[in-house]
């Protein structure tokens, strides 16, 4: 047996994606304009896949930011914080992060999947249960294998069987970990986080939430669904990322723990991995203060998720049950939904392909991300777009037909 053929089935799937016209993983962006436009094969193309939520990839202030922190402190730390020391911004970030989530404690990492890598991992050990919710991210999933917690799936989004899964571990001694997602990002669904925590509570366990795509998207401030939910209070962990609404690279742990400082020197995601560089630890200041000062950019997201969701809903698509940034469009068979996103790029429309495995319960999905930056007329471009190559490729059926039957 060769050293890589257990990836034959992977192989399989990716040239039959890669027959339809065109492999997702290889796509190339020529130049990129503004936060919703590059240049692809030539082609001016409207980005609507980069999770860029807030749109401040290019905003000037954050740039200006980067820039500075490059010029006075060059462009890398060369090593982890443990061996080269943190820079007096790491740990004026970490400050601004406990600040902004109410919280006394926080660790930086140098990205959002070493951040749940590193938490889970090491907040539970030998003898306890992390228990996860079945839609989690790779980084969840992954996360679990580097730990020695007992791992227990409960089904998506559901309290009951939660509760079900925490009845029957009650009697084991060890610490139970609950592991959620403020919104799931591949069908933009939300987490009911009120019912959540009353079980957490219940059977006396803790409850880690990922803020990835929710960190300045919901919420009155911005701190994500605990903020909306109003459970702030009762969370005992949150993890998040830079590279989506913060518009850089990046991941973060915030908490009230009284130990929490001993992660520093027991987690091996942070302890053995080169430190956030200078200028995106500026960068990523500069996008938080902008979320806390302009609390009109999450006003403005929203308008465009309606603008989206609706009029891909009016045009007869099947998407995900929860307005939100993400907005999936639901396509049942894969080799339809690789040729309808190859349709898109050819259309100057740039939307994410998933696929089964990596989709919950084996959908297909154009997985489409709304920015604030993306102005009325774009997101129209986008819906007529979509609408086009969905007729073409009978995905959905022409609503002036729809009209006339129904009549």
């Amino acid at each position: 047996m060769g050293l890589l053929d257990r990836f034959k089935t992977i192989r399989e799937v990716h040239g039959a994606v890669k027959a339809c016209g065109a492999d997702p993983f290889g796509v190339k962006m020529d130049r990129i304009v503004s936060a919703t436009e590059a240049v692809i094969e030539g082609r001016p193309t409207i980005l609507c896949g980069s999770n860029n939520y807030l749109g401040l990839t290019f905003d000037p202030d954050c740039i200006a930011a980067a820039q500075r922190a490059t010029e006075e402190f060059g462009t890398g730390t060369t090593g982890s914080r443990i061996a080269n020391g943190s820079y007096f911004c790491h740990k004026a970030l970490e400050t601004d992060l406990a600040d902004f989530y109410g919280k006394k404690h926080c660790m930086v990492f140098t990205t959002g999947y070493q951040a749940n890598l590193g938490a889970i991992s090491t907040l539970v050990g030998p003898g306890d249960f992390v228990i996860i919710d079945a839609d989690s991210h790779a980084s969840i999933y992954d996360a679990c294998k580097l730990g020695s917690a007992t791992v227990i799936r409960f089904r998506h989004n559901d309290p009951v069987d939660l509760d079900k899964r925490l009845q029957r571990i009650a009697h084991e001694p060890g610490n139970k970990l609950v592991v959620v997602e403020g919104i799931y990002s591949m069908l933009g669904d939300h987490a009911p986080l009120k019912e959540f925590v009353e079980v957490k509570k219940k059977h006396g366990a803790y409850i880690l939430v990922d803020e990835a795509h929710s960190m300045g998207v919901m919420g009155k401030t911005g701190r994500g669904l605990l903020e909306q939910e109003g459970v702030d209070a009762d969370i005992d962990f949150v993890t998040g990322t830079f590279s989506k609404s913060m518009g850089a690279i990046g991941g973060f742990l915030v908490s009230d723990h009284p130990d929490f400082d001993i992660l520093r020197v027991a987690c091996r995601p942070y302890m053995f991995t080169a430190s956030m560089p200078p200028s995106l630890v500026a960068s990523v200041r500069a996008s938080l203060a902008k979320l806390r000062a302009h609390p009109e950019l999450m006003v403005r997201l929203w308008r465009n998720v309606d603008t989206l969701y609706h009029g891909l809903e009016a045009a007869g698509f099947k998407l995900g049950r929860q307005k939100g940034p993400v907005v999936a469009v639901h396509i049942n068979d894969p080799a339809l939904a690789a040729r309808a996103w190859h349709g898109l790029l050819q259309n100057g429309v740039y939307v994410n392909l998933a696929l089964p495995p990596a989709t919950p319960s084996g959908t297909a999905l154009l997985r489409c991300s709304v920015c604030a930056a993306h102005s009325t007329e774009q997101l129209r471009r986008v819906t007529d777009v979509i609408t086009k190559v969905g007729l073409e490729l009978g995905i959905i059926a022409d609503r002036s037909v729809r009209i006339a039957a129904a009549e």
